[in-house]
């Protein structure tokens, strides 16, 4: 089935930006974009699950699974949108995730989805509203396609250094599919008129609604009104700046791809396509990160007596009854087997003026698993582990009981800091923020390329 986009277009609308005047046209074959720079946000053709499969099709990110819990998680239900990414599942256990046979049946089911009517593309361009419910949590966005042009020109914000591997591992799944099928998810700074447009956009009634098995509510509203995408065009144009949340790796991916699309010379009709990548953004004081916690394998050869002497030349140390959820900056808690301890680290060893050194991650870094336990790659480094605060506090000490030598639970980072970071133009240390409730993958998807 050939799937055919057509480039970005929005009602006409025309502002003054930084560098340059942005003029859309109403046409569904042309667009009078100035070369300099694309429009920040721009409605798209999603490909959506129709709304009686949506529940079936919907599926927790990929990198949050293993492909043990992934291909239990997707047992009996073919339309789980696992089978797509992460189609190793499907596949015998001896083959590699890499194999480029995991690529291909990537493709054949996306494909099969296709044909069987379970995903159809919109025939109009829209926006669509997000809303994540989670308990008393809610957070409403907006999903566009957002400009490459903009990421590269910083005006949206990383705070995180990628990996290579992994960014060539979603290069092969973009180009085996043509498509983006998960946004990537991005914070605005205070816009009132943004937040108004979004609560409008979500009073009729919305085309999807999900509830996960975490008990998160997922609800889509195509956005088709021209009037509303008008104002909602200016209103997010009008943005001093995005920040990247969560979706480093893709976004990366999506800019690889469409760089070699631009050195490949590759003409097509719909070549702006490809210059954008898909994105929700949330107000940023809706968004909430919570702890990312480590593990380690081994105390560096030490005994618990000593290590724990170690750590009390840079920490005060305080052994107490319960498990220890730190209330604040600076204060760590430690799980040794059957012993929980809270850390608070010596003031003076808090750079302040560093946005990036004074974060927890990086106390933790520098004061006890470099200098103490001699972890100092995070990346590369298999004596350390990273479990997300969505896990719990017992599931560290499982860990820890069942052998690993350590558990150090961590304040979560503020998104202020996060913002503060990126506004520099600096990066976090590797598993700073575990964004959460996480958006789930098929329900929106962003074609780039055609057959």
């Amino acid at each position: 089935m050939r799937l055919v986009n057509t480039p970005c277009f929005a009602p006409k609308v025309t502002r003054i930006h930084d560098r340059a005047e942005l003029e859309y046209s109403t046409s569904s074959s042309t667009v009078g974009i100035h070369d300099r720079e694309l429009s920040l946000v721009c409605p798209f053709h999603g490909l959506r699950p129709v709304s009686a499969k949506a529940s079936a099709v919907a599926a927790p990110p990929c990198d949050v699974l293993s492909r043990a819990e992934a291909r239990q998680r997707a047992s009996g239900n073919p339309l789980s949108f696992l089978h797509v990414s992460k189609a190793e599942i499907g596949l015998p256990q001896n083959v590699d995730r890499h194999d480029p046979a995991v690529y291909e049946h990537a493709k054949v089911n996306f494909r099969n989805l296709i044909t069987a009517g379970v995903l159809r593309r919109d025939p109009i361009a829209s926006y669509y509203a997000y809303r994540m419910e989670a308990g008393a949590r809610v957070q409403t966005g907006l999903v566009f396609a957002a400009s490459l042009q903009a990421y590269r020109d910083e005006r949206i914000k990383r705070h995180e250094i990628t990996r290579p591997d992994k960014e060539s591992d979603l290069v092969r799944h973009l180009e085996a599919l043509g498509t983006q099928t998960s946004p990537a998810m991005l914070a605005y700074p205070d816009a009132p008129e943004a937040d108004r447009l979004l609560a409008e956009a979500t009073l009729g009634t919305p085309d999807i609604t999900v509830t996960t098995d975490d008990g998160v509510r997922h609800t889509i509203w195509q956005i088709i009104e021209a009037s509303l995408i008008e104002r909602l065009t200016r209103a997010f144009n009008a943005l001093p700046v995005l920040y990247m949340a969560d979706g480093h790796h893709r976004t990366a991916a999506l800019e690889r791809v469409a760089m070699a699309r631009r050195s490949n010379r590759r003409s097509m009709p719909n070549a702006r396509v490809w210059e954008r990548f898909m994105a929700v953004a949330f107000p940023h004081h809706a968004l909430r990160i919570l702890d990312y916690n480590r593990v380690v394998t081994d105390l560096g050869g030490m005994n618990e007596t000593t290590f724990l002497d170690r750590v009390r030349e840079r920490f005060d140390v305080f052994r107490v009854s319960d498990q220890v959820r730190p209330k604040t900056r600076g204060e760590f808690g430690l799980y040794l087997p059957g012993r929980w301890f809270r850390l608070c680290v010596h003031p003076r060893r808090i750079p302040v003026r560093d946005p990036v050194a004074r974060l927890d991650v990086s106390i933790l870094s520098q004061q006890l698993l470099g200098p103490i336990l001699s972890i100092h790659d995070l990346q590369r480094d298999s004596r350390i582990d990273f479990v997300g605060g969505i896990h719990g506090l017992d599931d560290l000490e499982r860990r820890v009981d069942a052998g690993m030598a350590a558990a150090l639970v961590l304040h979560p980072t503020a998104m202020q800091d996060l913002m503060e970071v990126a506004d520099r133009g600096a990066v976090m240390p590797p598993k700073s923020t575990w964004f959460e409730p996480k958006l789930v993958d098929g329900l929106v998807c962003y074609v780039f390329d055609s057959d």
